[in-house]
């Protein structure tokens, strides 16, 4: 958001903040909601690499397209285990997923 348009919202008191301010996240919390993500774009990055649709990609990973769209955004019902295991199938080794993670 541009600095004039944030202080026109502000005069009329609105409040600029972050998502983890506004949802009460502690400091563990946001470092799991932005591993996650970490871990949710690489995941789309590689089936874009790859040039695959999320049906192609869920062919490759034995599972559905719904999963992967979940997979892709991040979504809670995800475990960190399937996104791990679905980059390792999906050709990241342990050090780009090092990399990843940091």
């Amino acid at each position: 958001m541009d600095i004039e348009k944030r202080k026109k919202l502000e005069a009329k008191g609105w409040k600029s903040t972050t998502a983890a301010e506004f949802l009460g996240l502690s400091t563990y919390e946001q470092q799991i909601v932005e591993l996650r993500l970490a871990l949710s774009d690489a995941l789309k990055e590689r089936r874009l690499e790859a040039n695959l649709t999320q049906e192609s990609f869920a062919k490759l990973l034995q599972s559905s397209q719904s999963r992967v769209a979940k997979m892709e955004a991040g979504d809670s019902s995800v475990t960190f285990d399937l996104l791990i295991r679905s980059l390792f199938k999906a050709g990241v080794d342990r050090e780009e997923l090092a990399k990843i993670i940091v």
